[in-house]
C-alpha cells in the first residue's frame, strides 16, 4: 500500500509540474466549478508559489483580451489566472446580450461574490498563493471587484481599470481589508467625475487605503486594444502604475 501511494504521488507531483511548465508557457484553459455550474478560466503560473492575480473580465466574458493580459502577467513573473463570472462557453457578442448578462449579476450580488470567491478556490486547488494576491478587473470586472472588496475578502489589494465606481444601497466599505487602486478615465461617459469623487469620499471616511487616478482624454474602456476607445498613453501609464502596485503590495 506504501508503495502504491508513493507511485500516485510521484505520478501527480509530475503532472503537476508538466501542467505547471504548460501555464506558464502560454497560459490553459481551466474548466472548473462553482455550486455545481461549470467555468472556465485562464491560467498562467510561471513558478510555484508566485504572487498572484486573479483577474475579472469585462461584460463581454473571458476572450483573447483577459487572455492577453494574463500573459503579460506572467511575463512579469505573477501567476494570474483569468476567472469566468457567465459560465463555460457563455461568450455574450450582442449589446442586448451583453447587457442580460451583467444586469442579471448586479441584481445579484451575492451572487457576484460567490463566482469571485470560487475562482480563488480553483486556482488554489492548482497551486496559486492566493493568500498573496492582488484581485482587478476591467469594465464590468472592476464594478465586480469593488463588490469583492465591499464584502470584506481577505485579499491584499483591489484594483478597478474603468469599472463601474458606484456603492449599492446599504453597502459601503467598511468590511474592506485590503489596498484599493481605481484608474479611471476622466473622459469617461459611462462612470463619470462625480462617480469619482463620491468613491473618493467614501473610502476616505471609512479609512480605507486607497488610490485614484484619473487620465485626461481616456474614455470608457480606454485600456482594450484594438478599438476606437483605445488610449495608448493612459493605457501604458495606468498598466505602469498597476505593476508598481503589485510590487508594492505582494510579497516576493
Amino acid at each position: 500500500m506504501k508503495v502504491i501511494k508513493l507511485i500516485l504521488s510521484t505520478l501527480v507531483s509530475v503532472w503537476l509540474m508538466s501542467f505547471a511548465t504548460d501555464a506558464a508557457a502560454a497560459g490553459v484553459k481551466v474548466p472548473y466549478e462553482v455550486e455545481g455550474k461549470p467555468y472556465e478560466g485562464y491560467l498562467v503560473m510561471p513558478a510555484p508559489k508566485s504572487p498572484f492575480v486573479l483577474l475579472i473580465h469585462d461584460w463581454d466574458g473571458l476572450t483573447g483580451y483577459e487572455m492577453k493580459r494574463t500573459e503579460m502577467l506572467g511575463e512579469l513573473g505573477y501567476a494570474a489566472f483569468a476567472a469566468d463570472l457567465f459560465g463555460a462557453g457563455v461568450r455574450p457578442t450582442g449589446l442586448e446580450d451583453k447587457r442580460r448578462h451583467t444586469v442579471a449579476l448586479y441584481q445579484d450580488r451575492a451572487k457576484i461574490r460567490s463566482l469571485i470567491h470560487g475562482a480563488l478556490k480553483a486556482a488554489k486547488s492548482m497551486g496559486a498563493s492566493v493568500d498573496n494576491a492582488v484581485v482587478m478587473g476591467y469594465c464590468f470586472g472592476g464594478s465586480a471587484v469593488l463588490e469583492f472588496a465591499r464584502s470584506g475578502a481577505d485579499v491584499k489589494g483591489f484594483v478597478s481599470f474603468h469599472g463601474g465606481l458606484d456603492t449599492p444601497e446599504g453597502q459601503d466599505y467598511s468590511k474592506t481589508r485590503g489596498r484599493l487602486l481605481i484608474l479611471h478615465g476622466t473622459a469617461d461617459e459611462s462612470v463619470d467625475m462625480n462617480d469619482f469623487a463620491t468613491l473618493a469620499q467614501e473610502l476616505e471616511e471609512k479609512g480605507v487605503p486607497h488610490e485614484m487616478i484619473t487620465y485626461g482624454g481616456a474614455p470608457h474602456a480606454y485600456t482594450v486594444f484594438d478599438t476606437d476607445r483605445y488610449r495608448e498613453d493612459a493605457d501604458r501609464k495606468s498598466w505602469r502604475r498597476f505593476t508598481e502596485f503589485l510590487i508594492e503590495t505582494l510579497d516576493r
